[in-house]
């Protein structure tokens, strides 16, 4: 039960700390490592900038100029981190990221933190709910959406691995450990609950909120797979057979709008495989929300809270 999963150890740690502790380690090791930041701070930075000054920049309130940066950085052999709240990294600076990371394939990554309304309580300009939809029409990027402090520590170490452009789009705070540390992390995507006929791919955030989803329909005598879709892009060669041609209906869950998000990219990769299955795309309104509350409060007016999700999954696999 997720009960059970939140008593995981590595469940009590900060989603931020365990992405940027596994920087940390990986910027002892290699000199060439510099991580930038637009005064963004975490407690893990604290000890990445104490103890490694030289390889740590806080560029200031200027995201396109740390984009700018971390290109010339880049050009010189280096292995760049850059970190700002996501809707700025991505949507400010995308004429920067597309002609200077994405143009010359340079390993820069980009952690945006705080994706769809994580910070709803200062508004329209911080709500992070088209950035997926942004950074996937770039065609040389890379994009991990961590579900868990777990699968961020590996994140870390595939966007250091990596030879071009990443986006890590972050969430904060401490979420259940969704995984049991067995999953292929190269193939983008993981069954974290086995597939039936009805099936939730999901991405960060809405994970956990998928899995919760399904424990609550098994009690009223409905299964349902869950997968979480980690790396939205690229996505795997065989995530079409093996979970859209294994399944009788899809369900996308997504914290991001959707238009351009998971819930358009499953239904491309089913109109190609030609399956004709039925899929269901829950997400953000196509719209924008100047408004401001608690993130709980923006996901019930999506209907993207646990009962109304409960609710709708019911009504679909009714008809």
């Amino acid at each position: 039960m997720l009960s059970e999963l939140t008593m995981h150890p590595d469940s009590s740690v900060d989603m931020r700390d365990a992405l940027f502790d596994e920087i940390y380690r990986i910027g002892e090791s290699d000199q060439n490592v510099v991580f930038l930041t637009d005064d963004m701070d975490a407690f893990s930075l604290r000890r990445f900038k104490q103890d490694m000054p030289n390889q740590f920049i806080n560029i200031g309130v200027a995201e396109q100029n740390m984009i700018n940066i971390a290109t010339g950085l880049a050009m010189c052999e280096k292995t760049v981190f850059t970190y700002g709240i996501a809707s700025f990294v991505t949507t400010r600076c995308f004429e920067q990221i597309k002609v200077n990371l994405c143009s010359l394939n340079l390993p820069v990554t980009i952690i945006g933190t705080g994706p769809g309304f994580s910070f709803g309580f200062d508004g329209p300009t911080h709500h992070a709910t088209m950035d997926l939809a942004i950074m996937r029409s770039l065609p040389e990027l890379t994009i991990y959406n961590p579900s868990d402090s777990p699968l961020a520590t590996t994140c870390a170490q595939m966007a250091y691995e990596a030879s071009g452009p990443v986006y890590v789009r972050l969430d904060k705070g401490t979420f259940p450990v969704l995984g049991d540390g067995l999953a292929d992390h190269t193939k983008g995507y993981r069954v974290i609950r086995p597939l039936r006929e009805t099936n939730i791919v999901s991405t960060g955030f809405m994970s956990s909120q998928a899995v919760q989803v399904a424990y609550k329909l098994e009690e009223f005598g409905m299964k349902v797979g869950v997968v979480d879709l980690f790396r939205p892009k690229p996505v795997s060669d065989d995530f079409a057979d093996q979970i859209l041609g294994k399944s009788k209906r899809i369900v996308t869950m997504e914290d991001s709008s959707v238009t351009g998000g998971i819930g358009s990219l499953v239904s491309d990769l089913a109109s190609e495989l030609g399956t004709g299955i039925p899929i269901a795309r829950l997400g953000v309104q196509d719209k924008q929300f100047i408004t401001y509350g608690e993130r709980e409060w923006f996901h019930e007016i999506n209907g993207l809270d646990v009962d109304s999700l409960v609710e709708t999954m019911t009504r679909l696999m009714k008809r």
